[in-house]
């Protein structure tokens, strides 16, 4: 085998690579009370939030219903467990790849 192309580099080209077909993807979350919004951390480096009346599902929601949040394995979904309620991160503004 060609030493510049080994298991490793081939390895590291999917990894890259399948970062580049799922897109940005949350890599963290929380909920900002202070500002009552629901901050998102995306794979890119960038960070996003938006007021949670804004967000469908959480219209309503109390602030100890938004202080848990859950991402898929993914990094697609968020998943607020108090309320049973989802948000697509790919949907969330600012995600657009």
């Amino acid at each position: 085998m060609d030493e510049a192309f080994n298991e490793t580099s081939f390895d590291a080209a999917v990894a890259r690579g399948e970062q580049r077909r799922l897109g940005p993807h949350a890599t963290g979350a929380h909920y900002d009370s202070a500002r009552d919004r629901i901050v998102v951390e995306l794979s890119t480096g960038i960070e996003i939030s938006f007021l949670s009346k804004q967000a469908q599902g959480l219209e309503s929601a109390r602030s100890e219903e938004l202080a848990e949040i859950e991402i898929t394995p993914s990094g697609l979904g968020l998943h607020f467990p108090k309320i049973d309620a989802d948000l697509y991160v790919p949907a969330l503004p600012g995600t657009a790849a």
